[in-house]
């Protein structure tokens, strides 16, 4: 198991332990199973690993719209299960415990936006999602088969990201912001282009590579190992969303693609691949021509402007859940 995720894991289980303390797990002692086995860092109820005002209908702050309600309603697919996983390195639980809470507030989400740029001066509401619409959409995917990949359903089988926003630039444009959240994830060396299965993704993708804007082709087998797989192909989504932009009902005009890693993740942030020599930022930013277009930024800072006096409750979850703050 990779350090960084180690140190997480054993973190939450004596969160667990001391949940009079800071009820962060709703005094779930852990014990859940995942898979076929039992282990101390899974939860037994699932819900337990999602903040709690993200289950409370009567919130009005969150419109009486739950997670449960939104991902049921939007036909989405929870990771490795119909409802969510009790695993507490979940990414998906973690971005969902990260912003959830701030989709209806469109102060909020444009705080979000001004932590890594000045340049949006409103963000819109996202109307592909059911009613109540938000100003933040989880695991979005465009409404046409744009990446060969058959038809998109939300969180499986296609290409998707975690959240998107939709603002407005100070030019007038209207850009999408795909975000990309990782949490303990590290990742082997694995060849995805290479075999009957990487046959299949090489055509699926290669035309759209060398057709591409912003993935550099001189660079191709770097994209086809993670994470730069999964990073090819959301740039490439988000260049034929605004391409064909008359098929979707969000217009967009640019983007800028947002990765969100824990500066801890050095199992992540700084091994050194081998398709590339390089730590995982330079190897990417070799795979990309604009390098404008990409950015990486912590947890902590993607949130550090967002109201500590109005959100002082899920800040305080989050610094103690995943920050280790006191």
């Amino acid at each position: 198991m990779a350090m960084y995720r180690e140190i997480e894991r054993k973190r939450a289980v004596e969160l667990m332990k001391h949940s009079h303390v800071f009820s962060i797990f709703q005094a779930d002692k852990g014990g859940g199973k995942f898979g076929s086995h039992e282990y101390d860092f899974v939860l037994v109820d699932g819900k337990n690993n999602l903040f709690p005002p993200l289950l409370d209908e009567s919130d009005i702050s969150i419109k009486s719209n739950t997670v449960i309600k939104y991902f049921s309603e939007n036909n989405i697919a929870w990771w490795r299960g119909d409802e969510p996983t009790g695993h507490v390195l979940s990414s998906q639980v973690a971005c969902l415990n990260h912003l959830f809470y701030l989709r209806h507030d469109k102060d909020a989400v444009l705080q979000l936006l001004s932590s890594f740029s000045n340049d949006f001066d409103e963000v819109l509401e996202i109307e592909t999602d059911e009613k109540p619409y938000g100003y933040i959409q989880f695991e979005a995917v465009s409404i046409g088969n744009n990446l060969n990949e058959g038809i998109p359903t939300r969180g499986t089988n296609c290409t998707s990201v975690d959240a998107l926003i939709y603002a407005k630039h100070k030019n007038g444009e209207k850009w999408i912001i795909p975000i990309e959240w990782k949490y303990t994830e590290e990742y082997n060396s694995e060849d995805k282009s290479s075999g009957k299965s990487g046959a299949i993704r090489l055509e699926r993708y290669i035309a759209l590579i060398n057709k591409s804007e912003q993935v550099n082709s001189e660079y191709w087998k770097w994209c086809f190992y993670e994470p730069f797989y999964q990073l090819m192909r959301q740039t490439l989504w988000a260049e034929q969303f605004i391409q064909k932009k008359t098929d979707e009902k969000i217009k967009a005009d640019n983007y800028m693609h947002l990765h969100i890693i824990p500066k801890e993740n050095k199992d992540l942030l700084n091994r050194i691949y081998s398709c590339s020599k390089m730590d995982m930022e330079n190897t990417w930013r070799k795979c990309i021509v604009n390098q404008d277009k990409y950015k990486i930024i912590s947890p902590q800072d993607f949130l550090r402007n967002v109201s500590d006096t109005k959100y002082n409750e899920l800040k305080k979850y989050l610094s103690v859940r995943y920050w280790n703050e006191k």
